[in-house]
């Protein structure tokens, strides 16, 4: 399948060095020179995945993350030369699913969005224990649907990020059993990094804002003192 991935980037020279790696795996390729030009090509094309430079004109990086959120949860990988961890944790909480600090491998940015489509359009297509012939998850009051990459709470429906997707799915399909940090982020990521440390924190505290009635005192996303996460049997 030939991927169409959003390339928002004002540095031409960035852009070329993306493109040569990335047509070389196929993908079509849409650049956009600022955010609100990016915007627009988001609304007129058909985008599987979103490369978003955190400073650009007209629109920053952020603006144009919450814009795209706000409207799709395809998958957003940040592209930042901002080594601040409040930056990253400001565009993961805005929707983004990756952040990669400038300059980057660009063998490791097309490990990352290999990983990141092939997780997000394969991973919810697999049935397993658990999931019922319809492709729905039930734990408690969550209904995840693999099929439409949905989830409903009381059957209210829940706007979930990519990887807030991915981790839910794993984490669901295994209630009770836990799983390390690290075992979440390469299974919903690719490959784990140093630099990811702090990453999968914010993803867990977003889902939990999201899905608990009280994120300080969750009832479903549980934290295993010095292992990792698991959800409960509810």
């Amino acid at each position: 399948m030939n991927f169409n991935i959003l390339i928002a980037e004002d540095d031409e020279d960035i852009v070329k060095l993306i493109r040569l790696y990335l047509e070389n795996e196929n993908y079509n390729i849409f650049w956009a020179k600022d955010g609100q030009e990016a915007l627009e090509v988001f609304n007129r094309e058909k985008i599987d995945i979103a490369l978003v430079d955190i400073m650009m004109p007209r629109m920053n990086g952020f603006e144009l993350t919450k814009s795209i959120r706000s409207k799709s949860n395809i998958p957003i990988v940040i592209l930042s030369a901002a080594h601040l961890d409040s930056d990253k944790i400001l565009g993961l909480n805005l929707g983004a699913d990756d952040y990669l600090v400038k300059p980057f491998n660009p063998l490791e940015l097309v490990a990352r969005i290999n990983a990141q489509l092939r997780r997000f359009y394969h991973l919810g297509n697999v049935n397993s224990p658990g999931m019922s012939d319809d492709g729905k998850i039930i734990v408690g009051e969550l209904t995840l649907d693999t099929h439409q990459l949905t989830l409903e709470k009381k059957g209210s429906p829940i706007s979930l990020t990519a990887t807030e997707y991915k981790i839910l799915v794993m984490l669901m399909k295994s209630p009770g059993r836990v799983f390390t940090k690290m075992q979440i982020y390469e299974e919903v990521n690719g490959d784990y990094y140093a630099t990811d440390d702090n990453t999968m924190m914010v993803h867990i505290s977003n889902l939990r804002d999201k899905i608990e009635d009280d994120a300080k005192n969750p009832r479903y996303i549980k934290t295993v003192r010095g292992l990792g996460y698991k959800i409960e049997r509810l």
